[in-house]
């Protein structure tokens, strides 16, 4: 969703608390080492379904559903009206009596639990998804279902259980009244050629029922995403005069596009340079659709998805780009789809540094994604300039036509970066944002370095102020306030005030601090590479990512999970001597060293030499593991000036005062 953007590459301004030292903070020689460094017992335990390795058991499994979709937008009422038919894979080692189903859009009836839990967010009351029918289809025959509907879910009690392997079909007839500019993530807003429709969680999804609880039944409060996967067939059928974008193949272009919106696109499948596929001059022009009347009825298809949104206007503009991706395998029967990069907003968005670029910034994000970390598996990326409710849904995003120059580069990368994560990397973000906010985060810092030469790097944020534009710097207000909550923390329960602070920057930022100050890039990216590759399409929970990363880099950094994740721990060190060994610095010098904090990251100490040259040593962190106090012996060489602790500022520290000493 929409973030805080990072500086150099990340920078935050959190929360403003003075350091102090809480009690308890600093460590007392090897019995408070052991509180640091003992074995770290992970909140799920290894079975035969989740390994100790954070690879999946011998025996994972999980469910899927399938949707067939048709839905139709009424503009003079903002309704929409669906059916769909859900075919529902039961692959788990048990019989299932019942199923349930998330009803995302009851988060807008009155005294929802979303409008006590989160009142500033939900302004706008509408009567929410009303179910009209509900029925089981067997052998072609429809039996009706009666569902017990609880604020944002819906049972289903089946007539009989649904045993392991098979599958059950269920038909439900459903319509809502689409929002009005909430800024969440469904709206309708005016442009001045017309409504834009941003389409989201606008339909009865399947609740996801796993291993670690069964069925995952939490009440949608604002917290986004926890859904299984499957192929998606959906129509959506709107006025004439409407162009419709959405996740997924476009399957019907002959039925809405006219040929010369035909022929555009197909010069921009071989086009790295944007291609207009509707203008300014289309939007006002009847004659740029295929008919002048009546509806048209729009047809995608999207594989292997956990969701599908799409977005809807008379007043959208159209461009698109290649992607250059290999080319997908078709669906038996249909020819090879292109794989384009694609924008959509109103007149009022275009702009040379505006929206007139959003394509192009869609095409890097996804191909910069791709070569970086794991291949984008579905035909299109779209982004569409609407409200701008900053929100990102497979193959498709929604950010804000008014949105312009590095704020649009920054909001485009970060909500296309989500396809990774928690789209292809499916984690239960209702309950750990922090793996989906934060590990997005993270790879989406690097992409502003990338791009153009770092036309838009480093990342800086307006509203945040004031930024030292180092994160080991900006950070420490959160490590030192007491208040704010640790990253394990169950997503509901972080206030508002340090969602971005912790899910999206802390998160972000140990990831960092993993690959660039313990682990090393090398290690680190090859690791993290795999870790998508293992868990694409899948659910891991934190346990299973602390164990993978264990695994396949080679080190226990239970200390480490602990220290920046369980808690909110910060690295001190002070240097408690500079001399020359036995009072003769032809024996060399040593450095005493202690470690006042508990998060003890690997720290450079570096010696500067009189004639301008410099020594560094890195001290490890296994050097603490039985004291807080070491003694670094260097090798005889020129004068000694001074000693430093952590002269590059890698390391959040929030005392300095001690790191550096200089010769008597």
């Amino acid at each position: 969703m929409r973030y805080r953007k990072l500086a150099a590459l990340l920078c935050l301004a959190g929360c403003n608390t003075a350091y102090a030292a809480p009690e308890g903070t600093m460590p007392a020689g090897s019995m408070e080492m052991r509180q640091v460094f003992d074995t770290l017992q992970l909140p799920d335990a290894p079975n035969r379904y989740f390994s100790g390795s954070g690879m999946p058991g011998p025996d994972y499994w999980q469910n899927r559903a399938d949707y067939t979709i048709h839905a139709r937008i009424d503009p003079l009422t903002h309704r929409l009206t669906g059916e769909e038919t859900v075919t529902y894979t039961n692959n788990s080692p048990d019989s299932l009596d019942e199923l349930w189903v998330q009803l995302d859009q009851n988060i807008y009836r009155p005294r929802s639990r979303a409008s006590f839990a989160n009142p500033e967010r939900h302004a706008h009351t509408t009567d929410g998804a009303v179910i009209e029918q509900v029925t089981l289809i067997r052998n072609g025959h429809e039996t009706l279902l009666q569902p017990r509907v609880n604020d944002t879910r819906m049972q289903l009690a089946l007539p009989d259980p649904l045993p392991h392997g098979q599958k059950v079909q269920v038909r439900i007839r459903w319509h809502h009244t689409i929002p009005g500019t909430w800024g969440g993530r469904t709206a309708v807003s005016s442009a001045k050629d017309g409504d834009i429709y941003e389409v989201a969680q606008w339909y009865p999804r399947m609740s996801v029922y796993d291993a670690r609880r069964g069925w995952d039944t939490l009440p949608y409060l604002g917290q986004e995403f926890y859904l299984d996967y499957g192929d998606f067939d959906y129509t959506v059928t709107v006025p004439w005069n409407f162009t419709v974008v959405g996740s997924g193949a476009l399957l019907n272009p002959a039925d809405v596009l006219t040929p010369t919106e035909r022929a555009r696109l197909a010069q921009a499948a071989h086009s790295d340079r944007t291609v207009l596929i509707r203008t300014a001059q289309d939007v006002t022009d009847p004659a740029s659709h295929v008919a002048r009347n009546g509806e048209k009825t729009w047809h995608f298809r999207m594989e292997n998805t956990r969701d599908v949104s799409f977005a809807a206007s008379p007043a959208f503009m159209w461009d698109a780009a290649r992607m250059d991706l290999p080319a997908l395998k078709p669906a038996p029967g249909m020819p090879p789809t292109p794989r384009l990069a694609m924008s959509v907003y109103p007149r009022e968005g275009q702009g040379a540094q505006a929206w007139d670029r959003s394509t192009e910034y869609v095409k890097h994000a996804i191909e910069y994604f791709s070569n970086q970390w794991y291949a984008y598996p579905w035909p299109n990326a779209v982004n569409v300039g609407g409200h701008g409710a900053g929100m990102e849904y497979p193959g498709i995003v929604f950010d804000g036509w008014q949105d312009r120059d590095a704020m649009l580069f920054w909001i485009t990368t970060h909500e296309l970066g989500h396809d990774w994560f928690p789209m292809i990397v499916g984690s239960n973000e209702r309950r750990n944002a922090f793996m989906d906010e934060g590990f997005n985060t993270f790879i989406d810092a690097y992409a502003s370095q990338h791009f153009n030469n770092g036309e838009y790097a480093p990342k800086k944020d307006p509203e945040f102020a004031p930024r030292t534009g180092r994160p080991a710097d900006d950070i420490i207000p959160v490590l030192t306030d007491p208040q704010a909550p640790p990253l394990m923390l169950t997503s509901e329960l972080v206030p508002e005030k340090y969602r971005h602070p912790v899910s999206y920057f802390k998160s972000a930022y140990g990831l960092m601090l993993l690959r660039e100050q313990i682990l090393g890039p090398e290690r680190f990216d090859a690791a993290f590479r795999r870790y998508i590759q293992v868990w694409a399409y899948r659910h891991p929970a934190p346990s299973d990512f602390f164990r993978f990363m264990n695994s396949e880099t080679g080190e226990d950094l239970g200390w480490f999970w602990r220290g920046w994740y369980f808690e909110n721990w910060w690295p001190d060190y002070a240097l408690t001597d500079l001399s020359a060994i036995n009072n003769d610095p032809r024996q060399g010098m040593q450095v005493g060293v202690r470690s006042k904090g508990r998060l003890m990251l690997p720290v450079v100490l570096r010696l500067d030499y009189a004639d301008g040259t410099h020594a560094d040593q890195i001290i490890p962190t296994e050097s603490w593991h039985l004291t807080d106090h070491i003694t670094v012996n260097f090798p005889a060489g020129p004068a000694v000036l001074k000693a430093t602790l952590d002269p590059d500022h890698a390391l959040p520290e929030p005392d300095r005062t001690d790191n550096s000493r200089t010769m008597p």
